[in-house]
């Protein structure tokens, strides 16, 4: 959004700078409301306990 901002009015603002813009314009950060049926909970609790926390080394 912050590089759209930049090609339209020519002004350059940070990610949270742009966040705060939208936020005071009335936008929201759009959150899904459903989840996909093909979602593997087991995987994913999997995913989180092993492979995540070794890539954040």
């Amino acid at each position: 959004m912050s590089d759209l901002i930049a090609r339209m009015f020519r002004t350059r603002y940070t990610l949270r700078g742009t966040a705060n813009i939208m936020y005071r314009l009335g936008w929201s950060v759009q959150v899904p409301t459903h989840r996909a049926v093909e979602r593997d909970e087991a995987a994913i609790i999997t995913w989180r306990r092993e492979t995540w926390p070794a890539g954040k080394r």
